[in-house]
Formats: C-alpha cells, structure tokens, sequence
C-alpha cells in the first residue's frame, strides 16, 4: 500500500481534487505564467496547502513562486500530520502524490498544465518542479 492509500482515508471533505477543482473552475486574472502549490506546517498540526498562481518563472531562482498573481491563501487545503505523514519531508511528498494524481485524473487537469510549470515546496524551502512545458 502506498503513501496515497494509506493517508487518503484521513483526509477531510473536501478532498483535494474537489478543493482543487474549484479554483481551477473560475477565471484566473491575466499574467499568470506558472503555478505553485506552497506548504505551510498548519497550527492545528496539519499541513496547509495554498494554490499560488505566479507571474514568472526562473528555474534557477525559487523566488519566482512569490511573484503572486492569484492566491487562495483565504482557502488553503489542510491535511492532518498523522502517524504516515508526520515529517515535513513525508507531508511534502504527500502532496506531490496528490498533484500527480490530480495530473492524471483530474477534471481540470489539462488547464493545470497549460502554465509553463507546476511546482510543490514548502514556504521558505525548495520547491520540486513536478510538470513543464518544453
């Protein structure tokens, strides 16, 4: 059993993919150009997640996630910091699995990977590049 399965039945309403669809559904204003899903350790020993669409992109310098066009800092998705998941290391791979998946079989997938990278890192931290376009 993966990481994904043994986690996801701790996991709150709305999931993931549901919380992501939502965002996904509505208009983003213009000058988006990538995506970055920032981590945060919750106060209620959860791990938040905040969908962050950004202005630029530069591989090389990881402050381009904080070129904030869009944010749903009002809205973030909190996993609880369980047996599985209680690391930062373990909660940061965690959500990786759920970008990916929701890559594969989310509804809004494809308007998901339009942008020119989709990344996953905690605030302050490195951020893993999970999908770009050539």
């Amino acid at each position: 059993m993966g990481l994904f399965d043994k986690v996801k039945r701790n996991l709150r309403q709305p999931d993931f993919s549901s919380w992501l669809d939502k965002h996904l559904s509505k208009d983003f204003p213009d000058g988006i150009i990538a995506i970055n899903f920032n981590l945060y350790e919750g106060m209620g020993q959860t791990y938040d997640v905040e969908f962050v669409g950004c202005g630029s992109f530069d591989e090389n310098d990881e402050d381009w996630a904080c070129d904030e066009v869009f944010t749903t800092r009002e809205d973030l998705f909190s996993i609880p910091q369980t047996g599985d998941i209680s690391q930062w290391e373990q909660g940061l791979l965690f959500v990786i699995t759920l970008v990916k998946k929701y890559f594969v079989e989310g509804m809004y997938a494809d308007k998901l990977k339009s942008y020119k990278a989709v990344g996953v890192g905690f605030v302050g931290g490195n951020i893993e590049i999970l999908y770009r376009t050539e």
